[in-house]
């Protein structure tokens, strides 16, 4: 915000027009750039400040941990080229682990393919025995309340006495039907139990020789973690450093000492100094100042 505009405003809220919410969210955005720009300005100069006292110990700081940096990308890089050596050691003694054993994997899918439709079947059968046991209570219930009202026409009730039966016999054939499918089932999957055991069998001596690939793997795969987290702190600490510079270089700008080292970013530090300037309008607008 300019002083033009801030004027403007000004005159504005004197006729009741007042805009607290997007001033405020005005100077939010502004305070989010400045600090950007603040960390920007610090990790372009830094280098330039070593003869500015305030300024020292963030200086040699940063000197300290662009070292550090430097040796953690270093073993970084190390492991991650360990690890990919790992990994195509793995793919070499694994990568052919399939072959001997391709026929007993198309065995495997075939029996698989068999389950379900095993599967689907044992749930038609299921279903329809559900259906017949409705049916059953049903023709069960009606027998009771003609039996409770005293209607004792035996018509009715030997035809409820053979539909029962019937029933039964219906329920009887799909329970056996099941037991046999579910018979089928067991053998198939203990089929699939015996080709499994089979094949790990074979792979047994395949995955000893591997056993030392993937241990490499996975303590890399540790070292890489707890490497990076290490940079993460220490970008983090690189960071607030820039930003500490950046905002001293910035507020202090008339200094000759910070003119000379801002000398070829100082069209950021008056965008900065703009910045704070408009935060500050905006912050007065909207009554929190």
């Amino acid at each position: 915000m300019t002083s033009t505009k801030y004027l403007v405003c000004l005159v504005a809220q004197a006729f009741g027009y007042r805009q607290k919410n997007t001033r405020m969210a005005e100077a939010a955005e502004e305070l989010h750039l400045l600090k950007e720009a603040e960390s920007h300005l610090g990790k372009a100069l830094w280098e330039n400040v070593e003869g500015i006292e305030a300024l020292s110990i963030e200086y040699w700081n940063l000197r300290k941990l662009i070292k550090e940096r430097e040796r953690v990308a270093g073993e970084l890089e190390s492991h991650q080229k360990k690890l990919a050596e790992a990994h195509q050691e793995r793919a070499s003694l694994l990568g052919i682990a399939n072959e001997p054993n391709q026929e007993l994997l198309d065995e495997r899918q075939t029996i698989l393919n068999s389950l379900e439709e095993l599967a689907k079947q044992r749930d038609l059968i299921v279903a329809k025995a559900g259906e017949i046991r409705r049916a059953h209570d049903g023709a069960k219930t009606k027998e009771e309340v003609l039996t409770k009202e005293g209607i004792s026409d035996e018509k009715d009730f030997a035809a409820i006495t053979q539909k029962l039966a019937e029933l039964k016999t219906q329920f009887d054939e799909l329970k056996a039907e099941r037991q046999k499918v579910a018979a089928k089932i067991t053998e198939g999957d203990i089929k699939i139990d015996t080709i499994d055991t089979e094949i790990l069998k074979r792979k047994a001596e395949r995955r000893a020789q591997a056993s030392e690939a993937f241990q490499h793997i996975s303590d890399a795969n540790q070292d890489i973690s707890s490497l990076r987290a290490e940079l993460g702190v220490i970008d983090t600490q690189m960071r607030q450093l820039y930003t500490e510079i950046g905002k001293y270089i910035s507020r202090n700008s008339t200094d000759p000492e910070c003119r000379k080292a801002s000398k070829q970013m100082q069209w950021l530090v008056d965008v900065m100094s703009a910045l704070r300037k408009s935060i500050l309008f905006n912050h007065k607008l909207s009554g929190n100042h």
